[in-house]
């Protein structure tokens, strides 16, 4: 692990089941827990820089809160991580072209076991024009930064993969707020 950068974000969800959960972000984040006690694992990422804890407690678990996520730097990067999420079967989906919250951006998403969405992006540029899929008065439609209600099962987890995930086709759209 190099130096981290700071400041550095930090997380703490809650979880239903601690065993998937580790078993999931370690395959998603390509690396181990740094930390494993009874009802609680933690992660200390540098990339990106985040430290993120999970507390088994099912009753406290709440997957509508929204999503989670993070910027990549290049389209490279995006594809590498694209292809090692779909290795691992992580992928919920993908979005190439997508103008949300007016930012043109590529992106997947995958779910943690919990139905916590996280999205992996890459920002082209600012837009005009923001996908009237998002909008919040479309009637059928998702707003932009608020994930759908999940509708696909939980994809199977293997380990050891940096970062990354593909889509299921029967799964909603959705956009994110990613600039």
């Amino acid at each position: 692990m190099s130096s981290p950068t700071f400041p550095r974000m930090h997380v703490s969800l809650y979880v239903a089941d601690l065993t998937a959960t580790v078993n999931f972000y370690t395959a998603f984040f390509g690396q181990p827990a740094t930390k494993i006690r009874p009802g609680y694992a933690k992660y200390m990422l540098d990339t990106p820089s985040l430290i993120i804890s999970f507390v088994e407690n099912p009753a406290r678990v709440r997957g509508d809160f929204g999503h989670l996520g993070f910027q990549v730097e290049t389209m490279a990067e995006l594809q590498q991580r694209l292809d090692a999420a779909k290795r691992l079967g992580l992928v919920q989906r993908e979005e190439i072209g997508t103008s949300c919250c007016y930012a043109k951006q590529d992106k997947f998403w995958v779910n943690d076991p919990d139905g916590v969405e996280w999205e992996v992006y890459y920002f082209h540029e600012d837009a005009e024009f923001n996908d009237p899929r998002y909008e919040q008065d479309a009637a059928e439609a998702t707003a932009c930064c608020i994930a759908p209600a999940h509708t696909s099962a939980a994809a199977p987890l293997l380990l050891a993969v940096p970062l990354t995930v593909a889509p299921s086709p029967d799964a909603p759209s959705a956009a994110c707020c990613g600039s």
